[in-house]
């Protein structure tokens, strides 16, 4: 039986997450490392320029002062002199960054120093750094190119990379879901590594062992109370054959009769637990045994076969009749019993299809699959809860597909499909 499980949103695979990760660090670094080298380049060239300004200063104003003649860089009270330059004190020398000089796109440095008192003209000399800018522009071009190659050659290794470690994960994923499905022998194995992965695969693993450990118990512990639970039921029905005919011969026999099904139901459980069964298989026709099994329940049962124009009529499939009778009958009796009338049992092909009307299937079971001595009744005396374990492990030997699931129109349908 397949579980009902809801439609879930598409799921991105773990190598892409962290693909996506390895590579918005990727730009993340370069981008500060870019920046930061841009900060700290440029700030070296305006403290050289500064440098560069200041000495020019301290020439051009030992030259003017010795022969009144200016160097070639030297100016007095330029237009263009920034703002912070324009009133220096007696001997004081400054510098600024004054940007790009007008009609010009070259930035420059200017260093100033007045020549005398108050009032006397300030001289200023002019330093260009437009070629240092130009390298600076080069540099943030040279490392923005080296970081896309870097990041185009790092990003394959990531998805690389990501892809061992999610195909590690799938394989712990894929062993989880077989012990789900109930292949208690599923095992993840040795896996490489010492890392969290080889952690989780080596938990599941010894999950899957006590898992198993203790399933073997509870089946050989149910195996045992059903082997010793014959004789005194054997004993039951002798001492009730000896009762006078009566009420109570009856009461006692319906009860003995209940025992003996619920005793004979826990050691058919236990053989298909233990894989003790071998379907006897046989050709034969498929609604001709799906009518005997209805028919022997002794329920109230419309049985519809394909129309006999269709290929599909008097369908012959390969199978152990005795056990799909057993099948067709536990989910007859399920429906009547926890059910309503009508049920109707179709036959299309190799599928069987058992309907009612009444409120359908538990959610929990739907979700979960049939649990032993778990029943949808609300009293107790309505069954024992192994009707639907038993047809499922049934089918399982058939390998046979049993699906459960409700109506829209409510009630519930549960479809066996034969394999082919």
């Amino acid at each position: 039986m397949r579980p009902f499980r809801r439609p879930g949103p598409a799921r991105v695979p773990l190598r892409w997450k962290i693909a996506a990760l390895a590579a918005a660090t990727a730009c993340l670094v370069a981008a500060a490392v870019g920046v930061l080298v841009h900060v700290w380049t440029a700030h070296d060239i305006r403290h050289r320029a500064e440098r560069q300004a200041l000495a020019g200063v301290t020439s051009a104003m030992d030259v003017y002062r010795r022969t009144g003649t200016l160097t070639d860089n030297a100016r007095l009270d330029p237009a263009e002199l920034p703002y912070a330059l324009q009133n220096p004190t007696d001997g004081d020398r400054r510098v600024s960054y004054g940007g790009n000089v007008p009609g010009s796109m070259d930035p420059t440095v200017w260093g100033a120093q007045r020549v005398g008192g108050p009032g006397s003209p300030v001289l200023a000399v002019r330093v260009t750094i437009y070629a240092e800018f130009h390298e600076l522009y080069r540099l943030d071009l040279t490392m923005a190119v080296a970081s896309l190659i870097a990041l185009a050659a790092a990003t394959p290794l990531a998805i690389y990379g990501a892809g061992l470690l999610g195909r590690r994960l799938r394989r712990v994923s894929e062993t989880a879901g077989r012990i789900s499905a109930g292949d208690l022998d599923a095992r993840t194995g040795h896996t490489k590594g010492r890392d969290e992965v080889a952690d989780i695969a080596a938990t599941v693993d010894l999950m899957a062992d006590s898992l198993s450990q203790r399933l073997c118990t509870e089946r050989q512990f149910t195996a045992d109370v059903a082997h010793e639970l014959r004789t005194p039921v054997g004993g039951l029905r002798a001492a009730a054959d000896l009762l006078p005919p009566g009420e109570t011969e009856d009461l006692l026999r319906a009860r003995v009769r209940d025992l003996r099904g619920l005793v004979e139901d826990l050691l058919e459980i236990s053989r298909l637990d233990a894989g003790a069964e071998q379907p006897v298989r046989a050709h034969v026709p498929l609604d001709a045994v799906v009518r005997e099994a209805v028919t022997r329940t002794g329920l109230d049962t419309e049985v519809t076969a394909a129309d006999a124009r269709h290929e599909a009529a008097g369908q012959t499939v390969e199978t152990d009749p005795r056990r799909l009778e057993r099948i067709v009958s536990n989910l007859v009796i399920n429906a009547h019993r926890h059910g309503d009338t009508p049920v109707q049992v179709t036959v299309e092909g190799r599928t069987v299809i058992v309907r009612d009307h009444g409120p359908g299937f538990p959610r929990d079971l739907l979700r979960d699959g049939p649990r032993r001595f778990h029943t949808g009744a609300t009293e107790r005396g309505s069954g024992h809860g192994l009707g639907l374990t038993i047809a499922l492990g049934q089918a399982r030997l058939l390998g046979a597909e049993l699906r459960l699931d409700n109506a829209q129109d409510g009630g519930a349908v549960a479809t066996l499909r034969l394999p082919t």
